[in-house]
């Protein structure tokens, strides 16, 4: 009987064992995981042009690469609907993204939607985006948490009454004929 108990203690300690193993291995091809949806997220943030509209510095020709993402101080002012301004997409809790969910950044993306409930402003190309696979939109959400916070609060929006405090980007239509 003492043999049986031992070899039910050492069956017990193998299946422990086999099970912390898994455990342990499952962790880095978890991070992993993350790893890679992260890399992919800032590849697509570089191709999609997110940096010209969202980074300091970018309309100067100067962009300000260690506040990347954080918000521009040029707005793109739109006939009849005022002036808007590329946010802080940095995860500050503040001036950028930093309260608003994976869920909540993928719908902003595809849908033009933001938590609040109100529609983007039409400068940003959430239609375009809407074709993102679910995949490519969650790997931007990771990519954009991922970042350091940046604190920086970006003017506006501003409606086609009020004067914008910042520099502006005008569309201009061409002189009558």
């Amino acid at each position: 009987m003492h043999c049986n108990s031992n070899r039910a203690v050492a069956a017990r300690l193998a299946a422990l064992a086999s099970i912390a193993v898994s455990i342990a291995a499952a962790q880095p091809a978890q991070a992993q995981s993350t790893r890679v949806e992260i890399a992919r997220g800032k590849y697509l943030v570089q191709f999609g042009g997110c940096i010209d509209c969202h980074t300091p510095g970018y309309f100067f020709g100067k962009p300000d690469m260690a506040r990347a993402l954080a918000g521009s101080e040029v707005g793109f002012e739109i006939p009849d609907l005022g002036v808007f301004y590329g946010p802080n997409l940095t995860p500050d809790k503040e001036t950028g993204l930093g309260s608003w969910t994976k869920e909540q950044i993928v719908t902003a993306l595809q849908k033009g939607v933001r938590p609040d409930g109100r529609q983007l402003a039409p400068i940003m190309p959430w239609k375009a985006f809407a074709k993102l696979t679910k995949s490519d939109a969650n790997a931007i959400a990771a990519y954009v948490k991922s970042l350091a916070p940046v604190r920086n609060k970006v003017p506006g929006p501003f409606g086609p009454t009020e004067k914008p405090t910042s520099f502006v980007m005008k569309i201009v239509p061409p002189p009558d004929k």
